[in-house]
């Protein structure tokens, strides 16, 4: 059975994507994709952030819809909780990325899912950007994930599924390999 002919549904259409990939391949200036974010502070430490447009082969496209995330700091940091960290949603785009990647593979692999649960835990020390500490990294020292995978596969199949995910996995990649920001005021 080939890989497009999987008796497998997870719900990614994998020759779709391996279309995209052949046809990218050909003509690589359309594999340049912006993605975009606009935030606005709202009060305090709150903020909101939208996101609907972002460019990518070769024009500008809109989501089918508008997302909106707010962010915001716990009470513990004399804030008002009313959602979750900025740091949280980092957690959020990690564990997404890699789900998302072990159904694609599982789908091109034959591999039935029938669930996947993965939980994602970061330390930080909050010293740093308290500015307490000039030592301590204001970042995450560590992050794991952990997944809970059952499907029709052996341990060594689901295994792999997750070293490729990893493998593939954009916000992976961000995490553990310097990546240029710049930060400009209009």
């Amino acid at each position: 059975m080939s890989t497009t002919e999987s008796a497998a549904d997870n719900g990614v259409n994998v020759q779709a994507l391996l279309d995209a990939r052949n046809a990218l391949t050909d003509a690589p200036e359309a594999a340049e994709f912006t993605w975009r974010a606009t935030n606005e502070w709202l009060r305090g430490t709150h903020s909101k952030t939208t996101i609907q447009q972002y460019s990518g082969l070769g024009a500008d496209h809109e989501h089918k819809s508008v997302f909106s995330y707010n962010a915001d700091h716990p009470e513990v940091f004399a804030s008002e909780d009313l959602a979750p960290t900025p740091v949280e949603f980092l957690l959020v785009g990690l564990a997404s990325c890699l789900t998302a990647g072990v159904a694609a593979v599982a789908q091109n692999r034959g591999i039935q899912l029938e669930s996947v649960k993965a939980t994602v835990e970061g330390d930080m020390n909050i010293l740093g950007i308290l500015g307490a500490d000039p030592e301590v990294r204001n970042g995450y020292k560590n992050i794991r994930v952990n997944f809970e995978i059952e499907a029709d596969a052996d341990a060594d199949d689901i295994a792999a599924l997750v070293a490729q995910s990893q493998k593939r996995s954009a916000v992976f990649d961000a995490l553990t390999n310097p990546t240029n920001v710049t930060v400009t005021v209009s």
